[in-house]
């Protein structure tokens, strides 16, 4: 009788611990001024755009109360809320229309 042959399964390799996704991610809300809302550890969630981030933190703007500097191991979650509201842009008149008006 011969023995049971030995398990071969693979081993497999545990994923990366950087994508590089959580960067893409953030950079995409700070650049279109994503409001989001920032569950932290202790359970309080705090709302604003991501104005700048880096490795270690990043910097919560809010309309009307203090901006924060937040350390990511703080922070449990990060949830899109909606778009900044930004002050309406000087519109452009027709420049012929204009000219027109004149003459």
């Amino acid at each position: 009788m011969t023995p049971p042959a030995p398990n071969r399964r693979r081993s497999k390799t545990p994923p990366p611990g950087e994508t590089g996704q959580e960067f893409l991610y953030l950079r995409s809300l700070s650049d279109r001024q994503v409001i989001v809302s920032v569950k932290l550890r202790d359970g309080e969630t705090v709302r604003g755009w991501i104005e700048y981030f880096d490795d270690t933190m990043l910097r919560l703007t809010r309309d009307g109360q203090p901006n924060l500097f937040i350390y990511k191991n703080q922070i449990r979650t990060i949830s899109e809320a909606g778009r900044r509201r930004t002050t309406p842009r000087y519109e452009r008149r027709d420049v012929q229309s204009t000219h027109e008006a004149v003459s």
